[in-house]
């Protein structure tokens, strides 16, 4: 039977349409796409038809739609508010398609798009407005009111169904984004003559670190690119894998289908956005893959499983991309309800370790759909390993094998390569690696091992090459997919006028995989309920503490000082399991 490497490298063979070469990049030789598009505006472009792209409630835009209205935006970011090459324009908004079309307007304008977490506090909004040095931001108006008591030094703020009350405590001018789009686009609908090329910088994705503030991630036009090639042409080798197999299956026999005339036209491929665009998994993997694929994307406002399922049916959703736990949420709904989500065909996964009895049911409840996983970063654009279909099924605990323009190695404790096999630090290297940490120069040379990025994940890699994540070195929970530095939150808990050290670990969850759980010492009188309350106004609530122990004991530290967190979430749960609040 025909091996996966075999397929790959038939694929992407000189002459082919994914033929893959060698440049000199940042940090030495990479493998890049030939035919690749040089840059996001080349790909919106060449995206253009009349087939829809992007579907918001009760919002339909065509390809052609959505690059006409971000030529537009580009020309009102230049020509109305000075926006240079280089300048950022931060993002901060629910899945609007003025999401899309605000990173794509930037971008086409040689700016950096910046991509702010909608679920931040407006603290940590306007941390990233100040650390990215922002010019410009695109907000909805939950954003906008959170700007009330920021002074952020933008020169604008263009918003979305913002309404008068919120925009009236803003202290910068705020604009009506859709009016000034819908302007440009009356005085005609063509590129700004401000272009980016290849290498220009073109997206700031904020990722939680371990410690402080989350970093802002920055990456050019061609890590972008090559990891949405990438992306397609490890799809498009795992569907000839798959049919490989089944044809070995079936003894070789071909399936019978038909005259092509005879058959009618496949329907248009369809996404369904139910993560926000703020993640790479969002912003790339969903909606930008589209843009090559003519793939309609169906975006949710949140997460809500129910309406999930009736979008699904309502628009005949074929691919689904999303966390463990929201796949998990996505059972659930079809085993109770009667919605047909019989045009899934693809339901993949990443963000957070998937249970292997969660892969097994996706086969079994949705009659098409094959299971898909992968370990990406932001770091890497998203990208890094991936696996579907009947080979995920057979190894349901592992992320899969090298991304097509990546190389993965593990390491030993002295930073040397181990065996097949062998368990160490997991380090990457390719082109769709990012360029560095925003402004962070020491950050970025510390996450480097020469061209090798240092993931602060530990795997293993099989002699086939097939990527296990065992554990993570970065002091992280991963709690539904989203980041959560403990030292972020160990900052802000130690805000608090009573608190006086603070330890932040993971509790295993049934569904989200890990929730924030914290052991405080703090003077007396501090209350767990109070200290809780006091976070909501300086953490999301996503990163507030869930499971929250109080001492009135100094919390136990090494000899060189250092808190011992492993023995005290290990008492946490211990206590927790005793009291049954925990299985």
């Amino acid at each position: 039977m025909t091996s996966r490497a075999e397929i790959l490298a038939e694929m992407s063979a000189p002459g082919q349409p994914y033929e893959l070469g060698e440049r000199d990049g940042i940090r030495g030789p990479e493998r890049v796409f030939v035919s690749a598009p040089p840059t996001l505006r080349d790909l919106l472009e060449a995206a253009r038809s009349d087939l829809d792209f992007y579907v918001y409630g009760d919002q339909r835009l065509t390809f052609a739609d959505a690059a006409d209205r971000a030529a537009a935006l580009g020309r009102v970011l230049v020509e109305d508010l000075g926006v240079g090459p280089g300048d950022r324009v931060a993002i901060s908004m629910r899945n609007h398609p003025e999401w899309v079309i605000g990173l794509l307007a930037a971008t086409s304008v040689g700016a950096v798009a910046v991509a702010m977490n909608s679920l931040w506090t407006a603290e940590e909004l306007d941390y990233g407005l100040r650390d990215s040095g922002a010019k410009v931001l695109l907000a909805d108006g939950e954003r906008v009111a959170q700007l009330s008591d920021v002074d952020t030094g933008l020169s604008a703020v263009l918003a979305v169904d913002a309404d008068g009350s919120q925009i009236a405590r803003v202290r910068t001018v705020v604009g009506d984004l859709r009016a000034l789009i819908r302007m440009a686009l009356d005085a005609g609908a063509h590129w700004s003559e401000q272009a980016p090329t290849a290498d220009d910088p073109a997206t700031i994705f904020y990722t939680s670190g371990s410690t402080g503030h989350p970093k802002g991630v920055l990456s050019t036009h061609r890590n972008v690119i090559n990891a949405l090639l990438s992306w397609e042409l490890d799809t498009l080798v795992g569907s000839r894998l798959t049919a490989a197999r089944r044809a070995a299956r079936d003894g070789g026999a071909p399936v019978a289908r038909g005259a092509a005339a005879d058959r009618p036209a496949p329907p248009q491929p369809a996404a369904l956005l139910g993560v926000p665009l703020f993640h790479v998994t969002g912003c790339h993997a969903v909606a930008l893959l589209s843009l090559r694929a003519q793939r309609k994307v169906v975006a949710m406002h949140r997460w809500d499983p129910e309406v999930a399922a009736a979008l699904i049916e309502a628009e005949r959703i074929n691919s689904f991309v999303a966390t463990p736990a929201m796949t998990g949420d996505l059972l659930r709904v079809a085993a109770e309800t009667g919605h047909d989500l019989s045009s899934l065909r693809l339901v993949g996964g990443g963000g957070a370790p998937r249970p292997p009895e969660q892969v097994r049911r996706i086969s079994t409840s949705f009659a098409r759909a094959a299971p898909n996983n992968g370990w990406g970063m932001t770091e890497t654009n998203a990208i890094g390993a991936g696996i579907t279909g009947p080979e995920y099924l057979d190894r349901p605990d592992t992320s899969g094998r090298a991304a097509p323009v990546l190389d993965l190695r593990v390491v030993g404790d002295d930073g040397e390569p181990l065996p097949p096999g062998e368990a160490g630090e997991l380090q990457v290297r390719g082109s769709s690696v990012f360029v560095g940490y925003w402004n962070r120069p020491e950050d970025t040379e510390a996450s480097f091992d020469g061209p090798w990025f240092r993931t602060g994940d530990v795997a293993r890699i099989d002699d086939e090459g097939f990527v296990t994540i065992v554990d993570r070195i970065k002091d992280l929970i991963i709690r539904g997919g989203e980041n959560i530095g403990c030292g972020h939150v160990e900052a802000a808990i130690l805000t608090h006028p009573l608190a006086r050290e603070a330890a932040v670990y993971g509790v295993p969850d049934e569904r989200l995989g890990e929730e924030v759980g914290a052991t405080v010492y703090g003077a007396p009188g501090l209350d767990p309920d109070e200290l809780q309350a006091y976070l909501v106004d300086h953490l999301g609530r996503f990163q507030i503490p869930q499971y929250l122990t109080v001492t009135m004991i100094p919390l136990p530290r090494t000899a060189t000082g250092k808190i011992l967190k492993r023995r005290l979430r290990d008492e946490a749960l211990r206590d927790l399991r005793a009291a049954g609040l925990l299985g």
